[in-house]
Parts: structure tokens; C-alpha cells; sequence
């Protein structure tokens, strides 16, 4: 109930200061004219626009051959590791133990520069992959400023 009568007596105050109107002469400043200018937006996908350029397609073939070359020696070298490891099997029977123990040194070093080779060609193909790209993505960066600014 109280609620009602301070909600009934609030909108009976407001009813009647917006009902007095009080006139005071002031001089009106001369109008002034704002000019606007429409803005433009413009939306575009970065990844369909940078993968749409030619220069894209020629960084991509360059990593895919740079690719190859690394899984290529990959290869080469488990095929290395694999035919040694052979060996180590069937000669595991008739050889020394001394002879057993430096083949397997030979295949723990092996193992490790493989996996060596892996890592540090992955890294490679990453740093690659960014100085390939960094001119197309400089280029589109630069195209894409280039309309903003019109």
C-alpha cells in the first residue's frame, strides 16, 4: 500500500513540474551546420583472400617441396636404422657380446639423430613456412590499408 502512495505521489510531481513551463528570452546562437560523411565498412575474410592469392599458392608448393626433401632423408634414414636393426637381430646369436654391445650403441645413436633430424626439421619447416608467408601477408596487409585509407 505504501508502495503505491509514494509511486501515485512521485508521478503526481513529475505531472506537474512538466506541466509549468518556464519562458526565459535567451538569444538563440546562429545555427550551425554539421556536415557528416557516410562511413563505409568493409568485411572480407583474411584466410579466403590470402589463400586466393598466387603468391599463396607458390609459397605453399615451395613448402610442399621443402617438405618432401625433409620426409625424403626421413625415410632414408629408418630405412637405415631398419636394415641395421636386421642385422643386429640375426646376428644377435654368433656375434661376441662385445660386438652385440657396439651394435647397439650404433642403433641407440642412430635413433637419437633420427629423432634428432625430426625435430629440428620441424622446427625448419616452421621457420620456413613464416618467412614464405611474411611477404604475401605483407602484401595483402598492404592492399587492405590501401583501401582503407580511400
Amino acid at each position: 500500500m505504501k508502495k503505491t502512495l509514494i509511486l501515485i505521489a512521485l508521478s503526481a510531481c513529475t505531472a506537474f513540474v512538466s506541466a509549468q513551463e518556464t519562458v526565459l528570452p535567451v538569444s538563440a546562437p546562429a545555427p550551425q551546420q554539421v556536415i557528416i560523411q557516410p562511413q563505409h565498412f568493409g568485411y572480407l575474410s583474411y584466410n579466403d583472400v590470402l589463400t586466393s592469392m598466387p603468391e599463396y599458392a607458390q609459397a605453399m608448393k615451395s613448402l610442399a617441396d621443402l617438405k618432401t626433401t625433409y620426409q625424403q632423408e626421413m625415410d632414408r634414414a629408418e630405412q637405415q636404422f631398419s636394415k641395421k636393426f636386421a642385422e643386429y637381430i640375426d646376428g644377435q646369436k654368433s656375434f661376441p657380446e662385445n660386438i652385440m654391445l657396439k651394435r647397439q650403441k650404433e642403433l641407440q645413436q642412430l635413433m637419437d639423430q633420427s629423432l634428432q633430424f625430426k625435430k629440428e626439421a620441424q622446427e625448419l619447416l616452421t621457420k620456413a613456412e613464416a618467412e614464405l608467408m611474411a611477404p604475401v601477408r605483407s602484401r595483402l596487409n598492404d592492399a587492405i590499408t590501401a583501401v582503407g585509407k580511400r
